[in-house]
């Protein structure tokens, strides 16, 4: 499979959605810990019903990428930026690991830490908001370590397992980010161009 470097951070770097891949995700988005971590366990995911959800994803240009671990350019998940209002400066982020051996190990971050400079650099968004399970606590503390902040609660608006838990809502502002990406690289160019 062909990957194109769109994003390039320490660990991973970010390429354009691949229809190819839809096995791969059902595959993923079918696993309880995935699913369930998502909100989206419920739905009943085929090879055909995933290629036509990417499909969907690139035609409306929503901004999502596959996250490629760089040593060995194997895909691990994806991460992006979804409902993006040009007029408030405002979109939501969503990611996800689905390889399992990749958890705990700074993919993550490294992607979400991309993503927001995609969206704060070149699609000059004002805020990027999220929301998060309450009993995923180990993706609320990724979201905190690269300046997400809560901004509220849907209270007890998933249930599972018969127990009921806050949808949490969490954002973070331009002015609250700092580049890793797209300011070094215009570090880069003013260098060169006083060489």
């Amino acid at each position: 499979m062909k990957y194109y470097k769109k994003l390039i951070g320490k660990k991973c770097y970010l390429s354009p959605l691949n229809i190819e891949d839809a096995d791969r995700y059902a595959e993923w988005l079918s696993d309880a810990d995935i699913g369930i971590s998502l909100g989206c366990y419920t739905l009943q995911l085929s090879l055909k019903k995933e290629e036509k959800i990417l499909e969907k994803m690139i035609e409306r240009n929503d901004y999502v990428f596959g996250i490629i671990d760089k040593e060995n350019e194997t895909l691990i998940g994806n991460c992006g930026l979804h409902d993006v209002n040009n007029i408030d400066g405002r979109a939501e982020f969503g990611i996800f690991v689905g390889d399992k051996s990749y958890w705990g190990k700074g993919f993550g971050k490294d992607a979400t830490r991309l993503i927001l400079d995609f969206g704060f650099n070149i699609l000059n968004l004002h805020e990027i908001y999220l929301q998060v399970f309450e009993y995923n606590p180990a993706a609320m503390k990724l979201y905190e370590q690269v300046g997400f902040k809560k901004a509220g609660a849907f209270r007890e608006a998933k249930v599972i397992g018969g127990r009921k838990f806050d949808v949490i809502i969490m954002d973070i502002l331009a002015k609250e980010y700092t580049s890793v990406f797209i300011q070094d690289k215009m570090l880069s160019t003013d260098k060169s161009k006083k060489s």
